[in-house]
């Protein structure tokens, strides 16, 4: 193993032109990118975690954590899936008891290390948005709820205006744009609420036909409409107010009907397959645009091998990426845990990140670090 991660480093070394770069030289660089995911976790009215959980974040121990790491970029957020804000004095409510301006201050911390900053938004599921406009909403599940009407897609806008503006993040992370049910195929119908139909109007030029004249292709077309809609309006929003933010889409599902050849995917400046799988990190790549960055995806739920994964994945010149919820109140256990011991000691994130922390900091897969 030794000497096919050698092999390894060399690639990155090659990849990443002699080292860390400042920020505005950094578009060659090889993505480097983690996450200590603030989605999920205990006391939500659904899988996601209740406002204010971990609300005592401190930026500076996140940023140092992620620098042990090797990461380049950080994928942080703005607001979460339960509705709340980690930046303070925004336009979205922030999260209960929010100790820090977490995401502003984690900018300004991460840039003097080089470090990129994203900050999350996921467009099709808010908790707090659903409570608060059932009329606009399939509810409050932990999964993809929220129609795509101009009322929402006014207000996700405002609020990426509003985090760009105030936090000067470097890229905006999107996840879940998709309609509302699930995340993969093959999707339920869908519910057909006041809303959507007024929707349809909007987006076909035509009067709703009624729910019992509504075919599966015409079903089809609207959710493309309704998707790329949204999209639209989101990198009108971002590049109005910052010109180089990079727009970052991340998707379970490249190859969905919903979004297979769509002007999204040509146009985004960074895509996530976080499916993971280099078959459709591959088959994907005819559907990007020239200037779109590949990124791959290791965390436990898709069950990749981060040893196949990450060589192929450099070897294609894919970014990395990872993540997980945090296991020590907010963060993780300290990198040097994941560098002292064997990988291959350590199962799900765990080893995800172990090998990443050897990759990012350019060390053999089966180096471990001395402990005293």
């Amino acid at each position: 193993m030794r000497n096919f991660a050698s092999l390894v480093i060399l690639i990155i070394l090659t990849n990443c032109s002699g080292g860390k770069s400042n920020l505005k030289n950094a578009e060659n660089e090889t993505i480097k990118a983690f996450d200590i995911d603030f989605n999920w976790g205990e006391g939500g009215p659904n899988g996601f975690a209740k406002p204010g959980l971990w609300a005592d974040a401190n930026p500076a121990d996140h940023v140092n954590w992620y620098s042990a790491l090797g990461c380049n970029v950080i994928q942080s957020f703005a607001v979460s899936c339960n509705g709340y804000a980690w930046y303070k004095n925004g336009i979205v409510p922030e999260q209960p008891g929010l100790k820090y301006d977490f995401l502003t201050e984690e900018v300004r911390l991460a840039h003097q290390k080089n470090i990129k900053v994203f900050g999350y938004f996921c467009a099709g599921s808010n908790t707090k948005w659903g409570i608060e406009h059932p009329d606009l909403s399939y509810g409050i599940p932990s999964s993809p709820h929220i129609p795509f009407t101009t009322q929402y897609l006014d207000y996700l806008c405002a609020s990426i205006k509003d985090a760009i503006e105030k936090t000067g993040m470097d890229g905006v992370f999107i996840d879940w744009l998709w309609n509302p049910g699930t995340t993969m195929e093959p999707y339920p119908p869908l519910q057909w609420l006041d809303c959507e139909q007024v929707m349809y109007s909007e987006l076909t030029g035509q009067q709703f036909p009624g729910k019992d004249k509504i075919t599966p292709e015409i079903e089809h077309q609207f959710r493309r409409k309704a998707i790329d809609r949204c999209w639209k309006r989101i990198r009108e929003t971002v590049k109005n107010t910052k010109p180089d933010c990079i727009i970052w889409l991340t998707s379970c599902q490249l190859t969905s009907s919903d979004i297979a050849g769509s002007d999204m995917l040509r146009e985004v400046d960074w895509v996530l397959n976080e499916a993971g799988d280099i078959a459709t990190t591959e088959l994907v790549r005819n559907m990007l645009g020239p200037q779109t960055r590949l990124v791959t995806c290791l965390a436990n739920w898709n069950g990749q091998d981060p040893a196949k994964v990450i060589p192929a994945a450099i070897k294609a010149k894919v970014g990395l990426y990872g993540f997980t919820k945090p296991v020590n109140g907010s963060m993780m256990p300290p990198v040097d845990y994941y560098l002292s011991v064997p990988v291959d000691s350590l199962k799900g994130d765990a080893r995800n990140i172990a090998l990443l922390a050897r990759t990012y900091n350019n060390l053999p897969f089966d180096y471990c670090k001395k402990t005293e």
